[in-house]
């Protein structure tokens, strides 16, 4: 079996501009190439897991989502880095139709089908984000899991020790997650 780093996109990967629509809008935060290039070198498989409710909310279409993740795939490959696969929930419980779907973080439906398509043990993967909801999905599934301090790290961490959601690393960035966690963690493993 496989491991993954599932990585959150806006405020852990990219600079956080609520509802990005634009794909000329995207900006990667300081590190985040160089930190996919150590998982990728670790042999992690690279999944990017992300919420996007904007799309159930009438802010964005689908076509905008995929758009913004096409360019970042392709601004992390211009840097050599690779992503496996990326993810996400159009889905809010209030908005649209209201699903009530598995793939909105804290639900772990994206982990899942990450761990069919790429034959992956949960238990030996991780789980890095900015929020509550991210790091509680990583908690659910099993995972190892990483707070970065990026986006709404500084704020969801109270929210994340007041609800009991256990965080195994809290990290300046996913550059600090990935070379000083989870990069120590598998030499330690191996």
């Amino acid at each position: 079996m496989n491991r993954a780093v599932f990585i959150d996109r806006d405020g852990t990967i990219n600079i956080d501009k609520d509802y990005l629509t634009d794909p000329g809008d995207l900006e990667l935060i300081e590190g985040s190439s160089e930190a996919i290039r150590i998982a990728n070198a670790l042999g992690l498989k690279v999944i990017v897991i992300s919420n996007q409710s904007g799309v159930s909310r009438g802010i964005m279409t689908a076509a905008q989502v995929d758009s913004v993740n096409s360019k970042l795939v392709d601004m992390l490959k211009r840097s050599g880095a690779r992503v496996d696969a990326m993810y996400y929930c159009p889905h809010h419980p209030n908005y649209g139709d209201k699903v009530d779907c598995e793939c909105r973080k804290p639900r772990i439906g994206m982990l899942l089908r990450a761990k069919a398509e790429f034959d992956l043990d949960l238990a030996a993967s991780f789980v890095v984000g900015d929020k509550w909801s991210d790091v509680k999905c990583g908690e659910n599934a099993g995972t190892y899991t990483s707070l970065v301090q990026t986006g709404y790290g500084e704020s969801d961490y109270q929210r994340c020790i007041d609800g009991g959601i256990k965080i195994d690393y809290l990290a300046e960035n996913l550059f600090d997650s990935v070379s000083n966690f989870i990069r120590k963690k598998i030499e330690t493993d191996n």
